[in-house]
């Protein structure tokens, strides 16, 4: 924790406020940080980019986080590899990302970039898997149900993640400044936990135990693991 805010308040005692009107909180992510995570339970890896349309000092980062989803609905954060770069820069290291950390997609934001986005990582990689994302909505209604899954104890940081929970901690729906990193892991998680379209399909048709088996509407207990099903 040496050189984070965490570390500010636990190593040296200092009291650290929470940011009025921020959506996450420096406790709620604390009370449900891990060391590590069992790769086995992984379902699903993806990489989040959130591009930044300029490069230089002054310019916004290039977003590039790495989360995960286990058989249980649980999230995880387990890179923050946002940087300063150009194009190409960026895209190399995206693409290097995604072979060391076995991801199974790309998910890139497409409002600034645009076709640039996609195009730029499949110069370095042609056939890449690449879903493009465009906001349609505003910036606190992408980001409420993501800090909500916080709350909720289902999302964790597999350590500690000093700038990425810097941003989200301090940042505030009116802020006009356009966070980066947040909007990378908001992207990422919402592909991995809000949207998952065989999510939908299967709970469309079938009671999912959280042991991930589908189960008949009418059955109280799991055909899987026996588990009692709510209702």
């Amino acid at each position: 924790y040496e050189g984070t805010r965490i570390g500010r308040q636990e190593l040296y005692g200092e009291i650290l406020f929470d940011t009025e009107g921020a959506l996450w909180t420096l406790a709620e992510i604390e009370q449900h940080r891990i060391k590590q995570v069992d790769a086995n339970q992984i379902v699903r890896r993806v990489i989040a980019v959130d591009p930044a349309v300029t490069n230089t000092t002054e310019s916004d980062e290039t977003g590039i986080v790495i989360v995960s989803r286990d058989h249980t609905g649980h999230g995880y954060v387990e890179a923050d590899l946002s940087m300063r770069g150009t194009p190409n820069e960026w895209a190399a290291k995206v693409v290097q990302a995604f072979d060391d950390h076995q991801c199974d997609n790309i998910i890139v934001e497409v409002n600034q970039g645009g076709d640039m986005v996609a195009s730029t990582l499949r110069t370095i990689r042609p056939h890449l898997p690449i879903r493009e994302v465009r906001a349609s909505k505003g910036k606190r209604l992408r980001a409420e149900p993501i800090s909500a899954l916080y709350e909720q104890g289902r999302i964790h940081h597999v350590g500690v993640f000093e700038e990425l929970e810097t941003q989200l901690t301090t940042w505030t729906p009116e802020d006009g400044k356009s966070p980066d990193r947040l909007d990378a892991l908001v992207w990422g998680m919402s592909e991995l936990l809000q949207h998952s379209g065989a999510s939908a399909f299967l709970n469309a048709y079938a009671k999912l135990c959280s042991c991930g088996f589908p189960n008949r509407h009418a059955d109280t207990v799991c055909g899987s693991c026996g588990l009692g099903l709510t209702a």
